[in-house]
C-alpha cells in the first residue's frame, strides 16, 4: 500500500491517499477474482496467474521497502508462479501437484484476514474527522503503519543484540569518533506546502535507525542499559565475563553477563516471575493485589495450604493485618490447576485425535502466553503487572479445565457400573465446587459497583481549573490525563477547559490537534505555523549560555541592526522563540541564555483573578533554564503557550506532574488544589504565598466528589488507592495552611469533612496517605483525642510491616532490610508527633521502635545510616 501510495502520490502527482485506494480496489478485485479461478477450475493458467498475484498485493514475499525487497519479493513470487504450474503423471494423465481445492481453501484463508484487517479502517476513518481525542493522527498509510506496530513504544532485541553492558561502536572520522548506526526503513510523512498551488508529496523524515554495539550476543534477554542495576539486583550479582574494548582509542573493560546469566534471568524473571506466577494467579492463588518486585509479601502466588506457602514465602499468619485483609488475597487450593492438568494429559493421551486435538489447544496456549513472553523481552520495574497481557493463554488452560471434568468422568465410568447419567451429574457437580471457589474468593476484587473515583477525580482537577478564562491544565501520566478527556467527552464537564498531556506536546500531530478548538475551548495560544514544528525540526534546540556575552556585544556594538534582527530584548521570551529558536540559520538556531524574561502586562494580572504573590506585581518574569542543556519540543510548546496567554487565559500543572516537566516553572507556582496556578509571581522566597487556602477550601469542601468512597465495603485497588491518597494528603495541606493563617474554624471543617469523604474503613491511615499530618492539624487544634486516634491506626500498621520484616530469616531477610528500616523510620516519625498528644505513650512507642532496631541488629542487619 505505501509503494502504491509513493507511485501515485510523489511520481504521478495525484492527491494524498489516491494510491492507496487503488491499492484496495486492486486487491479485493484480483483476491475475488483469484477465489472465483480456483473455484470453477476451468482455467490453470488463469487460476495460477490470479493466486500469484494474490500473494503479491497482500506483500506476503515483501519484507521491506527497499529496492533489494521488491527484487526479493518479485523472484519469490515467481518461484510460487512456477510451484503452482508444475504437474505430475498419474495414470497417463498431467495432475497439478497443488490442487485447485488447496488454492480456494488458502485464498479464503487470506481473505479472512483481509476483513479481519479491514476493521482499522475505523481508525483512519475515525482520524479523518479530527476528534479532539485523536492519538498518533493516523490519516494515512504510513502513518498507520507506525500505529499498528506500536513504534512508541521501541523495540528490543530478540535472537541476537547488545547486553545491557555492551558499549556503542565507533566510526572514526578524522580526529572524531561517531556513533555507529544501522539505518532502517524510512519515516515518511506529508510535506507541509509552502503554497496551496504546490502539489501533495511525501517526504522522508528520518530513518528507524538503530545504534550498532561492539559486543553482542545470542538471544539477548538483559539488553536495556537503563536497567543495569535491576539486572544484577534480580540475580543477586552478574559474575560475567571481562572483554576488553578499544573505545575510540581509550582500551576498557566491559563486563558482559555470560549466556548462563542471560538464561537465568529468562528463565527466573521473563518465564516464571511475569508469566508463570500470573498463570497460578488465575489457577492456584493470589497473596494480594499488591504490585510485586520479587518481594515475599507482594503480589506473589499461593495456594491456600499452609505448609506449602509458608514454605515457599514465610509464614503467612503473620503479614501484617492490612495484607491478610486485601481482597485480592484468593485462595484456590491449586483445584484449577489439577483440574486443567487432568484435562490436558487425557486429551493428549485420547489416540490420534485426541492428539491433534492437543496440539491445537496447546498451541493457542503458547502462542499468547509463553510466546509474547519471548516476543515483549521485558525489563524488570515494570509500572504495574502485566498480567492482562497472557488472558488468552489462560483462556485456553480453561479449556482443559473442562475437559477435566469430562475426563474424571470417563475415567470413573469405566471403573463405576451404573447409571452413567447419575454418575455424570454427581461429577457435574462435584467439579462445579471449583469455579464456585474461585467466584466466592474473586468476587469481591472484580466488583466496581458503587465505585465512582476514576470519574469524580477527574472531576475534581477540571474543577480546580479557574470558572473563567478558557483554563488550560498540563499533565503528564494516564491517570491525570484520561479521566479528564472522559469527563469531557462522555460526562460534558468543564469542556471550556484545555487539557494538554505534556508527553504527547513533544508530537507535532499533538500539536496540531492543541492548535483546533474542542467542544467549547478556543485552541491553544501557539503561534507557530507547522513549518516550524512538524517532525524533524525544532525536535530540541541546544541551550549555550556562553553566547549570552556575544550577543550583549553585538548590541553594544550594533544597536539598530541587533534590534532589527533580534527585537528590544534579546532575552525576551517571545524574541527567543522567534528569532533564535525558529531560526533557519544553523549559527542562530541555539537558545544563547540560561535566563529568558517574560514581561507582564500588569493590568492582565489584576484581572486574572489569580492570588497576589505580593503587594506589587514584577516587570519581568524570570524564566531559569539552568542546568538544562537544551529544550525540547514539549518545553518550548509550553514556553510559546506562556508567552501568548499574556494572563488572559490561566495555565495550570496538575500536582502529579513530576517537577523535571515543570520546564523550572515550580517557582512561580500558587496551588489551589490539584492543580499548582502558574504566576508571574516568585512564590518560593521570602515567605511569598505558594498556596491558595481560600481557593483550595472552596474546591475540597463544595467542588470535589469522593467517587462514593463512603460506601463500606467498596474495593479500591492499588492505582485507586494512590489517587485516594493524593486527595487525603491535599486535606492535611490545607488544614495545615489554614492552621498557620489562624483560620482554625476553617481547618477544623476541612479535617472533619476528610474523615467523611475519605473514611478509614475503606482508606486505611497509613503514613503514606498523608495521616500524619493530619493528625498533626488535629493536634494543633487541640483536638488530641482526634490525633491520637488517627495515629494509633498509623502505628498498628506501621508496626504490623516491621514485625512481619523482623521475623523473616535467610534471603528473604536481606530482601526485606530497606522496607524493614522504613517502618522504623515511620515508627519513630509518627512517635515524634505523639508527643503533641500523648508523651508517655509516645515515650512507649520510641522504646517499641528501638526494640525491633535491636533485633534487626542481632540479626546481622546493616545499620541504620549506612542503609
Amino acid at each position: 500500500a505505501g509503494w502504491f501510495e509513493l507511485l501515485f502520490v510523489n511520481q504521478l502527482g495525484c492527491p494524498f491517499n489516491t494510491g492507496e485506494i487503488i491499492y484496495i480496489i486492486l486487491l479485493v478485485a484480483i483476491v475475488i477474482w483469484a477465489i472465483y479461478e480456483s473455484y470453477v477450475d476451468r482455467n490453470f493458467k488463469r487460476q495460477n496467474i490470479s493466486f500469484t498475484l494474490s500473494v503479491g498485493m497482500l506483500g506476503i514475499p515483501f519484507r521491506g521497502t527497499e529496492w533489494g525487497a521488491a527484487i526479493i519479493g518479485i523472484i519469490i513470487l515467481v518461484a510460487i508462479y512456477f510451484g503452482l504450474s508444475y504437474r505430475r503423471k498419474v495414470e497417463k494423465q498431467l495432475v497439478p501437484v497443488i490442487s485447485a481445492r488447496f488454492k480456494n481453501t488458502a485464498l479464503l484463508c487470506m481473505l479472512m484476514l483481509m476483513i479481519g484487517y479491514s476493521s482499522y479502517a475505523v481508525i483512519v476513518i475515525r482520524s479523518a474527522a479530527n476528534p479532539p481525542m485523536d492519538q498518533n493522527s493516523p490519516e494515512d498509510v504510513f502513518t498507520l503503519g507506525s500505529y499498528l506496530s506500536r513504534d512508541q513504544y521501541g523495540d528490543s532485541p530478540l535472537v541476537y543484540g547488545q547486553a545491557y553492558t555492551s558499549q556503542v561502536a565507533f566510526d572514526v572520522d578524522g580526529n572524531m569518533c561517531i556513533p555507529k548506526r544501522k539505518e532502517g526503513a524510512p519515516i515518511w510523512q506529508r510535506k507541509e506546502k509552502a503554497s496551496q498551488d504546490e502539489k501533495d508529496s511525501y517526504f522522508v523524515v528520518s530513518h528507524k535507525d538503530k545504534l550498532v554495539y561492539a559486543q553482542n550476543m545470542l538471544f539477548p534477554r538483559m539488553h536495556s542499559s537503563a536497567h543495569a542495576q535491576a539486572y544484577e539486583s534480580w540475580l543477586g550479582g552478574v559474575q560475567g565475563n571481562e572483554v576488553p574494548y578499544d573505545r575510540c582509542g581509550e582500551m576498557v573493560t566491559v563486563k558482559m553477563p555470560s549466556q548462563w546469566d542471560n538464561i537465568r534471568f529468562f528463565l527466573s524473571y521473563q518465564c516464571n516471575f511475569m508469566y508463570w506466577r500470573y498463570f497460578m494467579w488465575n489457577f492456584a492463588g493470589r497473596q494480594n493485589d499488591m504490585q510485586g518486585n520479587g518481594e515475599p509479601e507482594h503480589g506473589n502466588w499461593i495456594t491456600g495450604i499452609s505448609f506449602i506457602d509458608n514454605w515457599m514465602l514465610g509464614d503467612q499468619s503473620k503479614m501484617p493485618q492490612e495484607l491478610k485483609d486485601n481482597k485480592g488475597h484468593n485462595v484456590f487450593y491449586c483445584l484449577p490447576l489439577l483440574l486443567g492438568l487432568i484435562g490436558l494429559f487425557w486429551q493428549a493421551w485420547r489416540g490420534q485425535r485426541g492428539i491433534r486435538q492437543f496440539w491445537v489447544v496447546f498451541f493457542l496456549f503458547f502462542m499468547t502466553g509463553l510466546a509474547i513472553v519471548l516476543y515483549l523481552n521485558q525489563t524488570p520495574q515494570q509500572p504495574r503487572e502485566r498480567d492482562y497481557a497472557y488472558a488468552g493463554s489462560f483462556y485456553a488452560y480453561a479449556i482443559w479445565c473442562g475437559l477435566g471434568v469430562l475426563a474424571i468422568y470417563d475415567m470413573l465410568k469405566k471403573r463405576v457400573k451404573g447409571n452413567e447419567v447419575a454418575l455424570a451429574g454427581i461429577v457435574g457437580v462435584v467439579c462445579l465446587l471449583v469455579p464456585i471457589q474461585m467466584a466466592s474468593q474473586t468476587w469481591d476484587d472484580h466488583d466496581r459497583s458503587g465505585r465512582y473515583t476514576c470519574r469524580d477525580f477527574g472531576q475534581n482537577y477540571l474543577m480546580t481549573l479557574q470558572d473563567k478564562g478558557n483554563p488550560i491544565i498540563f499533565t503528564n501520566g494516564d491517570n491525570d490525563t484520561f479521566p479528564l478527556w472522559y469527563n469531557q467527552e462522555t460526562e460534558g464537564v468543564r469542556t471550556d477547559a484545555r487539557v494538554c498531556n505534556l508527553s504527547y506536546l513533544q508530537t507535532d500531530w499533538y500539536i496540531d490537534q492543541m492548535k483546533r478548538p474542542a467542544y467549547d475551548s478556543p485552541s491553544v495560544p501557539i503561534s507557530w505555523p507547522r513549518l516550524d514544528f512538524c517532525s524533524g525540526t525544532n525536535d530540541y534546540v541546544q541551550v549555550d549560555p556562553s553566547l549570552k556575552q556575544q550577543v550583549l556585544d553585538f548590541y553594544a556594538k550594533h544597536p539598530a541592526e541587533a534590534k532589527a534582527q533580534l527585537g528590544d530584548n534579546p532575552f525576551e521570551l517571545k524574541n527567543v522563540l522567534k528569532y533564535w529558536v525558529r531560526s533557519k540559520d544553523d549559527e542562530t538556531h541555539v537558545i544563547p541564555t540560561d535566563t529568558l524574561y517574560l514581561t507582564i502586562d500588569k493590568e492582565a494580572v489584576k484581572k486574572s483573578g489569580m492570588l497576589m504573590a505580593s503587594d506589587t506585581i514584577p516587570d519581568h518574569m524570570i524564566i531559569s533554564l539552568a542546568g538544562k542543556r537544551a529544550l525540547y519540543k514539549n518545553d518550548l510548546m509550553m514556553l510559546e503557550m506562556l508567552a501568548q496567554c499574556n494572563w488572559t487565559r490561566p495555565l495550570y500543572v496538575a500536582t502529579t506532574v513530576g517537577s523535571e516537566n515543570y520546564m523550572n516553572l515550580g517557582d512561580n507556582f500558587v496551588q489551589e488544589g490539584l492543580a499548582y496556578r502558574i504566576t508571574p509571581f516568585t512564590t518560593n522566597k521570602n515567605g511569598a504565598k505558594n498556596f491558595d487556602t481560600e481557593k483550595t477550601y472552596n474546591n475540597v469542601m463544595n467542588r470535589y466528589k469522593f467517587g462514593g468512597l463512603e460506601t463500606p465495603g467498596l474495593y479500591l485497588d492499588e492505582t485507586v488507592m494512590r489517587m485516594c491518597f493524593t486527595h487525603r494528603h491535599l486535606f492535611a495541606q490545607l488544614a495545615l495552611q489554614l492552621i498557620q493563617e489562624g483560620k482554625n474554624d476553617k481547618a477544623l471543617k476541612a479535617l472533619r469533612k476528610c474523615e467523611k469523604v475519605l473514611p478509614n474503613y475503606n482508606v486505611p491511615y497509613t503514613f503514606m496517605s498523608g495521616s500524619a499530618d493530619i493528625a498533626r492539624a488535629y493536634a494543633m487544634l487541640g483536638k488530641k483525642a482526634d490525633a491520637k486516634r488517627v495515629l494509633m491506626q498509623v502505628w498498628d500498621n506501621a508496626k504490623g510491616y516491621a514485625d512481619y520484616y523482623v521475623q523473616l530469616t535467610g534471603p528473604r531477610f536481606d530482601l526485606c532490610q530497606n522496607d524493614l528500616m522504613r517502618q522504623l523510620y515511620i515508627m519513630q516519625s509518627i512517635a515524634d508527633i505523639m508527643q503533641l498528644a500523648d508523651t508517655k505513650q509516645a515515650e512507649k512507642w520510641s522504646g517499641v521502635a528501638n526494640a525491633i532496631y535491636r533485633m534487626y541488629q542481632a540479626k546481622g542487619g546493616q545499620p541504620f545510616e549506612e542503609r
